[in-house]
């Protein structure tokens, strides 16, 4: 089964959140998202709001300073589940691949701009 390496910094990172996403647990190891700062944003969709039970999640932007740095978690996840957490995320999150302290790289969901 091939593999991808999903970073959170949010709600993914919520064992309910994982069920009710993928239908299991994941499992992860910690890191940090370099180059981009964390601010809060509103959900309005009702299953996200209802899967997450929070009204605000936290969304990164790029900033492209090396000191800017978000700490999270690599989940191991499949490329059926990359689609799947696709689907959890609203409109304002776009999927876009990037390095991490560590010296990896995984998918991470950041501002849409």
């Amino acid at each position: 089964m091939n593999t991808e390496n999903l970073f959170s910094y949010g709600t993914l990172q919520q064992e309910e959140v994982q069920l009710a996403t993928f239908g299991r647990k994941l499992t992860g190891t910690q890191d940090a998202l370099v180059g981009y700062k964390l601010s809060m944003l509103k959900i309005t969709n009702p299953h996200v709001l209802a899967t997450s039970g929070k009204e605000f999640h936290p969304m990164v932007t790029f900033t492209g300073n090396g000191q800017d740095a978000v700490e999270g978690t690599v989940l191991e996840v499949t490329c059926q589940e990359i689609l799947q957490a696709d689907c959890y995320e609203v409109k304002d999150y776009k999927r876009v691949y990037a390095p991490l302290r560590s010296g990896n790289s995984a998918w991470v969901y950041v501002k849409n701009e």
